[in-house]
Parts: structure tokens; C-alpha cells; sequence
């Protein structure tokens, strides 16, 4: 089980939190979000059902848009944009 964060294309990237939880995946977004540039896109894979909240919380609470979500086999997928 390793935390995986890479760019995807220009201004997109994919970060697999899978098999961590709680707060370890809200760790591993908020490090990721500021290693990136306002506007970029960031794709987020989570299997931890509470963290989605903690996650959709802290980016209220910061300015970052969480454009989409979606479950599918078992999986979480969080799509933010950084505010």
C-alpha cells in the first residue's frame, strides 16, 4: 500500500489514497493541493467513505472546488480544483 500522487497532463493529476484512512488521506489531498497551481485539477482515488466529507470539508473551507464524485466497485473518486 503506497500513496501514489502524479501529474496526469498540464494542470491535472491523480492521487490514490486506497487502503489508507482515516486522516491520512485528508493528509496526503492537502499536501498534494499545495504542491499544485490554482486551477489545476486533481483526481483523487479513496475507498474510506468518512474521508470523502473530511475532504469535501476542508475544501469549502479553503476555497477548492470539488467539481465531481463518484463510486464505483468500491472506490471513491473525488475530482477538486484548486481555489
Amino acid at each position: 500500500m503506497a500513496m501514489k500522487f502524479e501529474k496526469k497532463g498540464d494542470g491535472t493529476y491523480l492521487l490514490d489514497v486506497c487502503g489508507y484512512v482515516c486522516p491520512h488521506p485528508q493528509i496526503y489531498a492537502k499536501k498534494s493541493l499545495e504542491k499544485m497551481s490554482e486551477g489545476d485539477i486533481v483526481e483523487i482515488i479513496l475507498d474510506n467513505p468518512s474521508s470523502v466529507e473530511t475532504i469535501a470539508q476542508m475544501c469549502d473551507q479553503v476555497g477548492h472546488d470539488v467539481m465531481d464524485k463518484k463510486t464505483e466497485g468500491g472506490k471513491i473518486y473525488l475530482k477538486i480544483k484548486k481555489g
